[in-house]
């Protein structure tokens, strides 16, 4: 099963970092967040990966083209240019670098896509966020409905400390809990050949028109996923990542195993703190 990963948009709300590089090349941990979506799907067995590439789309190329030659040993033959690597650790991914146009919408982008990607089921995410989704449920849930369409929902992190009070008094304080209310689209999304049906042409978004029509034809299906997820949209968000890969407990580095052992940091914290409110409240 292949993964389409959308990495064309001019990131306009990023312009600190994508005046010189796309939104996907921009780094976190040193590595461009295009590196640690990736790394997501290939912990679970998807190793195949479509980029529909737009703006500044050759510097995501040259990306690739060096990923393995500049960690390892080579021998260059000058003469004939061929080059030949030694030793070393690179992933072991097939990438397919596809040029969907620089003003393509998300839809046209993924409509572009079409030749590459058959007539089998195949996943679909953005270039900009990381979550500790569990791809095998996702799937599993996908093949469980018969829809055409998957999108993974989540509940957004509030910008702001939330705090529950007693009259005047302050029962429970929670740092930038998730929000209690409403799922937005999450992306990572599994899809049947049939979506592309929906998809009109370069100027349709996919956000729009054919994500209505699927949810109206009845073939949209939810899969919640209620742990992390941050999409990286503004430099502030990119800060927040940043310091989670260096804090060493970035939810999304299911690899490895960071992600699990902070979910369970995390039930461990939330029952601590039900435990206490309790107390205050008795």
């Amino acid at each position: 099963m292949k993964v389409a990963i959308l990495a064309g948009g001019k990131g306009s709300r990023l312009t600190e970092e994508t005046q010189i590089r796309p939104k996907p090349m921009v780094e976190i941990g040193g590595k461009p967040i295009l590196w640690h979506i990736m790394k997501i799907y290939a912990h679970f067995g998807f190793s195949e990966f479509i980029i529909a590439l737009g703006y500044k789309g050759e510097y995501i190329k040259r990306y690739f083209v060096d990923l393995c030659h500049i960690s390892r040993d080579l021998t260059v033959r000058c003469g004939s240019g061929e080059i030949e690597v030694h030793g070393g650790d690179c992933v072991d991914w097939t990438v397919e670098l596809i040029d969907t146009g620089v003003e393509t919408m998300t839809g046209g982008r993924i409509k572009r896509l079409a030749p590459y990607l058959g007539q089998e089921t195949f996943m679909l995410t953005w270039g900009d966020g990381v979550s500790d989704v569990d791809i095998y449920g996702l799937l599993a849930f996908h093949r469980s409905h018969g829809r055409l369409a998957t999108m993974t929902t989540v509940r957004p992190v509030a910008r702001y400390g939330h705090v529950t009070l007693d009259g005047s008094r302050i029962s429970e304080f929670c740092e930038k809990p998730q929000t209690g209310e409403g799922w937005i689209n999450g992306g990572f999304f599994v899809l049947e050949p049939g979506v592309l049906d929906y998809i009109e042409g370069d100027q349709m978004p996919w956000e729009s028109t054919p994500l209505e029509r699927l949810a109206r034809d009845g073939q949209l299906m939810a899969y919640k996923h209620t742990g992390f997820w941050q999409c990286m949209d503004t430099l502030r968000e990119k800060y927040i990542l940043e310091d989670l890969w260096k804090s060493g407990r970035a939810p999304w580095n299911v690899w490895e195993g960071i992600g699990a052992r902070t979910r369970a940091y995390q039930e461990l914290r939330d029952s601590t703190r039900t435990a206490a409110v309790a107390v205050v409240k008795g």
